[in-house]
């Protein structure tokens, strides 16, 4: 199954664009979930989510609709006597557990994590504290794409997020692999002039792609899909409503190489 999406939908400055000026924020969920079949939340990084966050927030999307929770960032980027903090985020995950629209949790870990010896114990013992909950694992550093870590990855049932993104020199290439049942992809836009340099982390994103290279991906998420029992593809591109923008051109691209039933 292939589910396209965004990477969040809470965004005032969605409106006007994607939703109504006059929307109530309680409601954009339930009117994004109309048209896109799973959402990234991402507050999770900042906050450690609860149950009754997570319950209220599946009870608002229909059936068969998909949440990715990003992994707090005590578990990703503190990395040190931090099992508390699986088992808290563990808990919260429940409601969406049994609500079957817990698609995965996203470990996305920063470019100081490196391809070394005590880092890859840390992804043995994520996946270990993450027990039979899916977990994909983006990385920002070029010296993971590497066969043993692929290798490694399939090992520990960790699916590996491919990335689309500026292509500096220590950032990871457009590389698409499957490594578990989970496949994931993240489109971050090609912001080269923002990237390391921004006031605020939304301009990193504020980058609209054109047919042309999204096209250039729609066979590409189409073989990946193939090999995967799920495929998410995210698009992170977030400002002024572009992610949804792309989201509908490239789900359009892709239902014309006949992904989508």
């Amino acid at each position: 199954m292939l589910f396209i999406g965004t990477a969040g939908y809470s965004y005032e400055d969605w409106r006007g664009i994607f939703y109504p000026e006059n929307l109530d924020k309680k409601e954009m969920l339930g009117f994004y979930a109309r048209e896109f079949n799973f959402t990234e939340v991402n507050t999770t990084y900042y906050k450690m989510p609860n149950r009754f966050m997570l319950y209220h927030m599946q009870e608002k999307t229909p059936e068969g609709f998909q949440f990715v929770i990003k992994a707090h960032r005590e578990m990703t980027h503190k990395r040190e006597d931090n099992e508390q903090r699986f088992t808290e985020f563990k808990e919260a995950l429940k409601p969406m557990v049994e609500a079957g629209k817990l698609g995965c949790v996203l470990a996305q870990f920063p470019t100081s994590f490196r391809n070394k010896d005590e880092n890859r114990d840390y992804l043995r013992y994520f996946k270990e504290q993450m027990g039979d909950i899916p977990v994909v694992i983006e990385f920002r550093h070029k010296e993971w794409i590497q066969e043993n870590v692929f290798s490694l990855l399939e090992d520990e049932e960790l699916g590996y997020v491919c990335v689309d993104e500026p292509r500096f020199k220590t950032l990871v290439p457009p590389e698409v692999r499957a490594t578990s049942r989970i496949g994931y992809v993240r489109f971050h836009g090609h912001n080269y002039k923002k990237w390391w340099h921004h006031e605020e982390t939304h301009e990193r994103y504020d980058y609209l792609y054109t047919e042309e290279e999204l096209n250039d991906w729609a066979p590409r998420i189409q073989k990946l899909s193939t090999r995967t029992e799920k495929t998410f593809v995210s698009m992170n591109n977030h400002y002024r409503a572009q992610a949804a923008i792309n989201g509908r051109m490239l789900r359009e691209l892709i239902e014309n190489v006949g992904v989508f039933p």
